[in-house]
This record gives C-alpha cells, structure tokens and sequence, in this order.
C-alpha cells in the first residue's frame, strides 16, 4: 500500500511542477545559458509562445525563461545576478572599413577617367579586384560581419553577390549588344563605346556600404533595446516590425542620395529603379545572414542571379540554328522597357520575397539573442 502511494503520489507532483518537466527537456539550453533573454530567445525557436508559457503559470515566455535560468542549477552553485543585454558599440575600425569599398570604387572611377586604351582595361581590371577586397574586409567585421561565415548559404550568397554586381556593371551594355547582335569587340570602359559601362550606379552602391552597416548597427541595437523591455513575444515582434521597415527606408533614401550624387559626378544616368531594387536585395540579404538566417538569403541571391545568367545565355543561344525562340521573351522585354528591366524585375521579385520573410524572421526575439561576437 505505501508503494502505491508512493507511485501515485509522483505524478502528481511532476503535474504540480511543469517547469522542472520543461527544465528537464531543454537542461543543454539551460545550462548554456547566459542570461534569461537566451533562454527565451531558444524556447521561440522550440516553439514555445506566450500562450504555451500560461500553461507553466507564467503570463509569457520572458518570465519562464527567468524561472528556468534561475532554476537551473551550475557548477558555481547559484546563478550570478544578471546584467542587462549589452549593444554593440560602435568602433573606429568598422567605421572605417565600412568606407573603404566606397573609397576604393571612387579611385577605380577616376582612374578610369585619366586612363585610355589598355591603361583603361588595366586600371578597371585592378580597381575591381580591389573594391572586391574592400568590400570582403567591410563585410568581416562590424555590424556587416556574419556570426558565422562557414555555412554554405554564405558563401553561395557572396558568389551570387559578386555576379549580381559585375551584372550591374556590365550586363545592362552587354545585354543591349547582345540583343542587336554584338558584341564584336570586348568593352572599352568609355560611356560611347559598343558595349559601355554602368558605373554611377555601382559606384553609389559601393558608397552605400558605410550606411548599410550603420543602419544594420542601429537596427541590432534598438532591437536588443527593445528585446530587453519587452515582456512577450507578440510584444516584441509588434515593436520591432516598424524598426526594421524604417531601417530599411532610412538604406533606400541614403542609396537615392548617393544615386543622385554619382550620377552628377560621372555625368550619366542614376537608373534609380534598377540600382534600388538591387540595394534593397543585398541589403535584406545581407540583414538575414547577419541574424542566422543565412538558406533564405542564399536562395534569393542565387535565384536572382541565375535569372539574369539565364536571360543571357538565351540571347545568345538563340543564335544557333532553329532556337530563335528562346530569346523572344528577354527581346520583348528589352525592346519594351529597356535592357535594365530584367534585372530590375528579378531583383525587385527576389527583394519583396526576402522583404516579406525578414518581417517575420527579424521580429522574432531567437533572431536578437546575445552573441559573444567582438565588433
């Protein structure tokens, strides 16, 4: 009889206390653990929400996480007192090399204006080679740098970068030559040449790097802030959906004063539209990869990149016999809005898809939880 009682007595008692069921369950996150905020922030991602944490007595996922980081017990006995979510501070170092692409695409211009002939092909050939090393440092450190570099969606996301950059430099001219049948002659870098350059454009989104990282620095920031005031999830993610949209109009406004700017220095057209969409692309890209999200990132890059390679290779593979229809679609968009449409529609595309799955992976508080990366 007492055994029984005994037998019946623990699942009461287990009833009683769920959250040492749940501490039980996630014991690695707990003990890991620095503070609450990461145990909230990895019970999110196990999908535990406001409504789930009624269950365990407690009013939403922040408190439980309280409960359990105190609960659990560490090598050093009881768990210290903890400190509140530390932001980033901003640093000389990748405030700098946040300038250095821009600086870089700057000098690639002007000697591209003081040069001719193979000086020319030269001075292109070596500025490009190091705006792509500016912008590989810009992109290591600071608010720009991945927590982690090693997955394959980031490097599939810089090869897709890279593509979509020399695309926007040398597609559009490319892709017109192409269309009334060139090119015959590779490019000159002179804006009259058979198969001409777009340099305005990429030149404002190389100067664009400086504000992109002080907008990815000022949206980590606020959303620690506010991860660390709010007291629920839905809390959380209602405030930190208007941040994120206007950190992403503040990046759009500062790449049109940079389009307008370059296109008056350089005496050539701004192409708003075609530079924009693909700013905004690289930039919710690169905000995903920055908060752990690296696969969504990747595939829209790559996406967008193979649909331009693709528009290309259709133009000139319909020049062997019998495929003449493979170019008509890319020839009546060409012929309709100009060479610039296409990459324009495929980065306008790829960065309303990422605009609309960054709103609900960026408000999400396992998006924000602290990390020991140095900045």
């Amino acid at each position: 009889m007492a055994a029984g009682r005994t037998q019946a007595a623990s699942p009461r008692r287990t009833a009683a206390d769920p959250v040492k069921a749940l501490m039980h369950r996630h014991r690695d996150l707990c003990e890991r653990a620095v503070d609450p905020l990461e145990i909230a922030a990895g019970l999110e991602t196990h999908g535990v929400t406001d409504r789930t944490a009624t269950r365990f007595r407690h009013r939403d996922v922040f408190s439980l996480a309280e409960e359990l980081y105190a609960r659990t017990p560490r090598d050093g006995g009881t768990p210290p007192p903890t400190a509140p979510v530390t932001a980033p501070r901003v640093r000389a170092v990748w405030a700098l090399l946040s300038l250095l692409p821009g600086a870089l695409g700057a000098a690639t211009m002007a000697a591209l204006r003081l040069t001719h002939g193979q000086d020319r092909l030269i001075a292109a050939a070596v500025g490009i080679l190091a705006v792509a090393v500016g912008l590989r440092a810009a992109l290591a450190r600071g608010p720009l740098g991945a927590r982690d570099r090693t997955p394959p969606g980031v490097r599939v996301a810089g090869l897709a970068t890279c593509w979509l950059l020399a695309h926007a430099l040398l597609g559009d001219g490319l892709l017109h030559t192409a269309v009334t049948g060139g090119p015959d002659e590779p490019p000159t870098g002179s804006p009259a040449g058979p198969w001409p350059l777009t340099a305005a454009p990429v030149l404002a989104l190389a100067l664009s790097c400086a504000p992109a990282a002080w907008c990815a620095h000022l949206f980590t920031v606020r959303a620690r802030r506010r991860l660390t005031a709010s007291r629920g999830l839905e809390d959380f993610t209602a405030s930190t959906r208007p941040l994120l949209l206007g950190t992403f109009a503040l990046y759009l406004g500062a790449l049109g004063a940079l389009l307008a700017l370059c296109a008056a220095v350089l005496d050539e057209p701004a192409a708003y539209v075609r530079a924009t969409t693909l700013g905004a692309l690289l930039l919710l890209a690169r905000l995903l990869i920055l908060h752990g999200f690296p696969q969504a990132a990747a595939l829209a890059l790559a996406a967008t990149a193979a649909a331009q390679l693709t528009a290309l290779a259709s133009v000139f593979a319909a020049r062997l016999p019998g495929c003449a229809l493979l170019a008509t679609p890319v020839k009546t968009v060409v012929d309709t809005w100009g060479p610039a449409a296409v990459p324009t529609l495929t980065c306008a595309v790829a960065a309303v898809a990422l605009l609309l799955h960054a709103t609900r992976t960026l408000t999400r508080a396992s998006a924000h939880a602290p990390t020991d990366q140095p900045w």
